[in-house]
């Protein structure tokens, strides 16, 4: 999205891998900081330490995989990958708890139907 709004090309090679690689990390790290923050947890110094080590360390595995002949970017994408879709899950989870809540609340609040024969 960042490529299509600056007006760039597709990133070729091995630096593609890395980018990938790269934005896997951050995504998964902020959907754990929003899983983090609905769950009542989240912490803004455990978020950013957290976000920049990540993409460093997903960026390293995918290089040091590169130069010891090793394709550690698909077991890197497969790990974060996971994590994104259990993340995306918790986060459901409390989306579809809020809005049951909130179906229940409003039909509390809702006064009772009066029929003909109490009147």
């Amino acid at each position: 999205m960042l490529a299509y709004v600056v007006k760039t090309g597709p990133v070729a090679g091995e630096w593609g891998q890395y980018l990938a690689v790269g934005c896997l990390a951050g995504l998964d790290t902020v959907l754990g900081g929003v899983r983090s923050g609905l769950e009542g947890r989240f912490r803004n110094d455990v978020f950013i330490t957290g976000f920049i080590s990540n993409v460093l360390i997903a960026f390293l595995l995918a290089w040091v995989g590169d130069r010891i002949f090793i394709n550690l970017f698909t077991a890197v994408a497969l790990v974060f990958a996971m994590r994104i879709f259990n993340n995306l899950a918790t986060i459901r989870r409390f989306a579809l708890t809020a809005y049951t809540d909130y179906q229940a609340r409003r039909q509390a609040a809702r006064p009772a139907p009066t029929t003909a024969e109490e009147s």
